[in-house]
């Protein structure tokens, strides 16, 4: 992980490369929205050696409040906690896999890109790509390191939130990308949040189309900026998905793709649905 390396992705050769010269924090990050435990189950059953979980509900997100969506952003106090109880300095190396096509660890990259840590890569095509080479795995928990010394800096300039939001949809500055599958965009179907359909003004990019089917893998730089090049406008793109998780995969893959001027809103769809009930 070098300083000039400013790839947001590590391959697994790379990995083990960098544990030659350095020791990584590894981060594993698999979750289920629908069993929110399954991740920590799966982490004792068989993990990436050396690899501390991360839950998505615990440790990458704030309580619930009635507005900010289902997974609020943690604070800098939150989160900075978070990474020095697990030995992080500011130039610690940190590696966060998945198994789910980069849904939650483009989170937990996102978080550390977010509160101004740059030595951090998601492992490309993740837990399957570990396994693939026939590396082994362990089960038992890691020990914490000593207290690290993050110290976390936000850059606020990358979120928008809803009242920044709604003044704007006529007129926008930027152009909402909605993150979720396309019968939840269209709203004919709803599983999770209170109102179906879109943000008007949104169009649809779902995040697993960023990725390869079969390997999860992240598609090359090149395809990634035909996908977002074939778009109407050249305005800033603003991410959202139902609670500011998944749309974190299509920002990381404007960010491969050379996009600087990208953005989030956090709270997502199931924000924008608290304050139109609210408003109703």
């Amino acid at each position: 992980m070098k300083k000039n390396d400013d790839s947001p992705l590590i391959e697994v050769a790379d990995l083990l490369e960098l544990q030659k010269s350095a020791v990584p924090v590894i981060l594993d990050c698999r979750y289920d929205l629908v069993d929110p435990e399954s991740g920590a189950r799966a982490y004792s059953t068989g993990h990436i050696p050396r690899a501390h979980y991360a839950s998505l509900h615990r440790d990458l997100s704030a309580p619930i409040q009635r507005f900010g969506g289902r997974h609020p952003m943690p604070t800098s106090a939150q989160f900075q906690k978070f990474a020095r109880n697990l030995g992080i300095n500011s130039d610690t190396p940190v590696v966060v896999y998945d198994d789910n096509r980069l849904g939650f660890a483009a989170r937990a990259w996102f978080l550390f890109f977010f509160f101004g840590h740059s030595a951090v890569r998601v492992l490309n095509g993740g837990l399957q790509a570990w396994l693939s080479e026939a590396l082994p795995l362990e089960s038992s928990e890691v020990p914490p390191d000593e207290p690290g010394n993050f110290h976390a800096m936000p850059k606020e300039n990358l979120l928008v939130h809803y009242e920044q939001l709604k003044p704007t949809l006529e007129n926008a500055p930027w152009q909402l990308v909605d993150a979720r599958d396309p019968d939840r965009f269209a709203g004919r179907q709803e599983p999770i949040d209170p109102i179906a359909g879109h943000i008007p003004g949104a169009i649809n990019q779902p995040w697993k189309s960023l990725t390869e089917e079969s390997t999860g893998k992240v598609k090359s730089a090149q395809a990634l900026s035909l996908q977002w090049q074939s778009l109407p406008d050249r305005r800033p793109l603003l991410n959202y998905c139902g609670s500011g998780v998944t749309a974190c995969v299509n920002f990381l893959s404007q960010h491969l793709a050379g996009y600087k001027d990208s953005l989030l809103y956090p709270g997502s769809w199931s924000d924008w649905c608290a304050h139109q009930q609210k408003e109703e």
